[in-house]
């Protein structure tokens, strides 16, 4: 007869096994909950633009809290509040993240376009600053981004429609440091990013014409990120190109985007061919940055989007995007399920209304580039395959070896980063991932360590 001491190891390690083969079968949970679709700024890039006329909406209490209710129950591990502009509703945003943390769920985040931190000469400036990095210090809170368009300031807030923003956000950023917050500097690529606009690469450009763009996009994206880091963060994002063929915003386009800051304006849309000189510029920028900043962007998934677009007619296959099966976005008008923000014709109805543990299609999609889902897709996808099908993995890892090699490394850099804990200064063994050779990654085609002040300090 098995004591209870035997018969407690016994159940521990049945949780255990239980747990292994879960993580074998499903990524760690993610749900984007667009809180409202208001919004004060002008980006032209984005659908949500404030001159845009549509019925706004901010998303009910009561259905907000079910929602996480449901989320929690259902094991989502990662939350993130969008806009529209989240901090146009703070005080409701502020009573929802803390609800989250109640429910269980541990890497919070959000983020704003900046319009609090205009007008960092007047007199209120600090004081308001400091109100809202306190209020938002208080609550669980893990990530929390500051968009930025352009590296010249007058650029910048001209997109945005904000004057004043941009030296701003510089005093904002040492701020928010004083409450133990280290805010991530977001760009959504554009042809602005780096001061004049990208003139768009005609049709059949040559190689010369390809390369002098591919290094054009490599000086812009390196100029972001020192940029930034010379602003004070010490993390930074890039989102893909947030864009969709004109055609795709025909009403019952099942490519529709539910989530509207997809746009179809120059200003976001790039050739396929510009695309793919883009990624291979940001998969080689990347290694110069690294020991200085905490980036998000996986070198993984920039090499599985550059091949995917230079490889369109051999059918390159990365690994399809898990929305639907383990990530989801939820919309501020109605509160409905989607298997992502691009995808708005398929409407999944209430989250609570879903049965636990129904059974899940096989992920399948590879419609859009955004970053959102497809990154977290591509760094999930070996360790699902290796307790799924580990032949087809020895098999990918033979024919894929460069992925798989930036892929660990990717893995490697992300444990250095604390897994992007934004409640936690960089550490200085982010020194170690200065530039090595990167191997056929990098051939070309055809100290922002700053120790955490004690919040209530100033």
């Amino acid at each position: 007869m098995p004591t209870n001491g035997q018969r407690s190891k016994r159940t521990r390690i049945k949780h255990w096994a239980r747990a292994l083969l879960q993580s074998f079968r499903r990524a760690p949970g993610q749900l984007v909950l667009q809180l409202t679709d208001r919004c004060n700024a002008h980006c032209p890039q984005c659908g949500m633009r404030v001159s845009e006329r549509f019925q706004r909406a901010v998303l009910d209490d009561d259905t907000a809290r079910r929602t996480i209710d449901a989320a929690a129950q259902r094991g989502i591990q990662v939350l993130s509040f969008t806009g529209g502009e989240p901090l146009l509703v703070l005080d409701r945003l502020v009573d929802l993240i803390n609800y989250a943390g109640c429910r269980g769920i541990n890497y919070i985040r959000t983020g704003t376009n900046g319009f609090q931190f205009c007008g960092a000469e007047k007199p209120g400036f600090e004081r308001r600053v400091h109100a809202i990095a306190a209020k938002l210090a208080r609550t669980p809170l893990r990530n929390f981004w500051i968009s930025i368009d352009s590296v010249e300031p007058d650029v910048h807030e001209t997109i945005r429609g904000f004057k004043g923003l941009f030296a701003g956000i510089e005093k904002a950023v040492a701020i928010f440091y004083q409450y133990g917050l280290y805010p991530s500097a977001n760009l959504g690529i554009n042809r602005c990013m780096g001061g004049p606009a990208i003139t768009p690469l005609k049709p059949g450009a040559d190689a010369r014409q390809q390369t002098r763009l591919y290094h054009r996009f490599k000086r812009d994206l390196g100029r972001f990120y020192r940029r930034v880091s010379e602003m004070g963060f010490t993390i930074a994002n890039v989102c893909y190109p947030m864009s969709y063929e004109a055609d795709c915003s025909s009403a019952g386009n099942t490519d529709t985007a539910i989530y509207q800051a997809a746009s179809v304006d120059s200003m976001v849309r790039f050739s396929p061919t510009e695309k793919a000189l883009l990624f291979k510029a940001l998969l080689d920028v990347i290694p110069e940055h690294r020991p200085l900043l905490r980036l998000f962007t996986p070198r993984c998934a920039l090499y599985a989007l550059q091949r995917t677009y230079l490889e369109s007619k051999t059918g390159y296959r990365s690994y399809p995007c898990r929305g639907g099966i383990d990530f989801f976005f939820i919309d501020a008008h109605h509160g409905n399920l989607y298997p992502c923000g691009y995808r708005g014709g398929e409407n999944l109805g209430k989250l609570w209304e879903r049965p636990r543990n129904h059974r899940q299609p096989k992920p399948f999609c590879r419609r859009c580039d955004w970053e959102c889902f497809r990154d977290p897709s591509e760094l999930f996808g070996p360790f699902l395959e290796a307790g799924l099908n580990p032949v087809a993995l020895m098999k990918r890892i033979a024919d894929e070896g460069e992925f798989f090699r930036l892929w660990a490394q990717d893995i490697r850099y992300y444990r250095a980063c604390d897994f992007f804990n934004g409640r936690k200064p960089p550490r200085r063994r982010l020194q170690r991932y200065g530039r090595r050779s990167t191997g056929p990654a990098s051939n070309p085609p055809c100290s922002g360590m700053t120790d955490a002040v004690k919040p209530g300090s100033h």
